[in-house]
């Protein structure tokens, strides 16, 4: 089931088995790639935007509270509700900008080689439990949920204007 509503990144949605995959590719590639910005491109800051180090510390942010809802969903009582959390707040808080980069990819791989090892183990019935997104009614099954985790990554690689 697909919402009705667009909720950011449906444009970017794989298939699940390649949202799993995509995502152990990000999990390999990353380091590597992020290895070829200069320390003034990692901080650098467009007026309003993030550096690229608080993009990737807002992708922590993110697995964060993805893995819980990937763990709360398969037991607790449906439909399982998405709660927001303030991505500014917690980027500014957690001071990703001034954390060492070595640090903050070992802390992204390690996070999202967690979210594989979950995610790969929920049974194809649990993936088809329901899930609320913030501010709607409508309910999608928790597969759509990990698959839109993946497609907002992809949308923030993007951003970070690989060389």
């Amino acid at each position: 089931m697909t919402p009705t509503k667009k909720y950011g990144y449906e444009d970017l949605h794989l298939p699940y088995a390649d949202s799993i995959q995509q995502l152990r590719t990000y999990i390999d590639e990353l380091p590597e790639r992020f290895g070829l910005f200069s320390a003034d491109e990692l901080t650098a800051r467009k007026p309003g935007k993030w550096s690229r180090k608080e993009i990737l510390g807002h992708l922590i942010d993110s697995g964060l509270n993805n893995l819980k809802r990937f763990t709360d969903a398969q037991f607790m009582p449906t439909p399982f509700v998405v709660q927001r959390y303030d991505m500014n707040q917690s980027v500014l808080h957690n001071r990703y900008q001034d954390l060492p980069v070595d640090h903050l990819l070992t802390y992204w791989q390690s996070l999202n080689r967690q979210i594989v090892y979950v995610t790969e183990a929920i049974p194809e019935t649990v993936l088809q439990n329901p899930v609320r997104p913030p501010d709607t009614a409508e309910t999608v099954p928790l597969s759509w949920l990990i698959i839109d985790y993946v497609a907002h990554m992809t949308h923030h690689f993007k951003q970070f204007e690989f060389k």
